[in-house]
């Protein structure tokens, strides 16, 4: 198996249903071949966007082989591991391994919100189950736990798998702050849609991005930009795409990305409930959102 590089344009992507809100398998792969001939590296399946806490244990394993088969000889593939305990969480990331991933996406468990001696046991444990490459999600905006930069670097000392961070503390100075303390033993990439080009400035080498889903020709020749430093080019294509980018931020992300998704015809817009399919204002003002942008869609 080749070796994860934790650089570039990784969507999290989405998890498509039929009607009968059965996983989509036909456009899962699909999905993933046209990301990855748009320029991405990778795809992080099973993540929030994914919708991975409505997905059975099999239901897992089944959309991770999909994409295995789909992409696994010309793209990395990446399990989001997240659980309400911890002895789940191991047996997602050994089942990770066995469907032939590549890489890790490791989050604190859900619900509990615990100390940083129990959230280092959790993380820890589940990095030490597999020898896959791993990457902590750091977003205390949602889940209420902060991988402070130190706590980071103590982490590498003890789980020699962890090579990477998913950095959404929405702080761009969190990117200095991990390089001064681990330097280029970590690979640091944003997590966050609309600080992407600052992130990018700051030091980001890759981007577990959003509405990649949608727009993954964008969204790589964006990156590239900023990578390159081509500045007025970058903030020119970055203005036209942050009314749809602040989609990734806020509640419900996942019925406005998969929204996306549909009006550019790569997707659906069902979710699995709890999550309910947008409707009244919210519906309006996100369709005029993505009307707009699509009118000027850059060539």
């Amino acid at each position: 198996m080749k070796k994860m590089i934790w650089r570039g344009v990784i969507p999290a992507i989405t998890t498509p249903f039929h009607s009968d809100l059965t996983v989509d398998h036909d456009f899962l792969a699909r999905h993933c071949n046209w990301l990855v001939d748009n320029g991405c590296t990778g795809v992080v399946a099973l993540g929030s966007l994914g919708e991975g806490a409505t997905l059975s244990f099999a239901e897992k394993r089944q959309v991770l082989e999909t994409c295995v088969r789909a992409i696994g000889d010309r793209a990395f593939v990446v399990s989001g591991v997240s659980a309400l305990s911890t002895d789940e969480a191991v047996s997602i990331a050994k089942m990770a391994e066995e469907s032939g991933c590549h890489g890790l996406m490791v989050l604190p468990p859900y619900v509990y919100v615990g100390d940083w001696r129990e959230m280092k046991a959790h993380v820890g444990a589940v990095m030490a189950a597999t020898p896959l490459s791993s990457m902590l999600y750091n977003n205390p905006i949602a889940y209420k736990v902060d991988f402070l930069p130190e706590q980071v670097a103590e982490l590498m000392e003890s789980c020699p798998t962890l090579h990477a961070i998913k950095e959404s503390s929405a702080d761009v100075r969190r990117i200095a702050a991990l390089q001064a303390l681990v330097g280029e033993r970590l690979e640091i990439l944003c997590g966050v849609d609309d600080l992407i080009v600052e992130a990018v400035y700051a030091g980001a080498v890759g981007w577990i991005a959003g509405l990649v889903s949608a727009f993954p020709k964008e969204s790589v020749e964006l990156f590239e930009l900023a990578q390159r430093g081509e500045k007025q080019k970058a903030f020119e294509l970055y203005r036209w795409f942050l009314p749809l980018l602040r989609m990734d931020t806020v509640p419900k992300f996942v019925q406005l990305i998969k929204l996306v998704q549909e009006a550019v015809g790569m997707g659906s817009s069902r979710v699995r409930p709890p999550r309910l399919p947008l409707t009244g204002a919210e519906l309006e003002a996100a369709s005029q959102t993505i009307s707009l942008a699509l009118a000027n869609r850059p060539s």
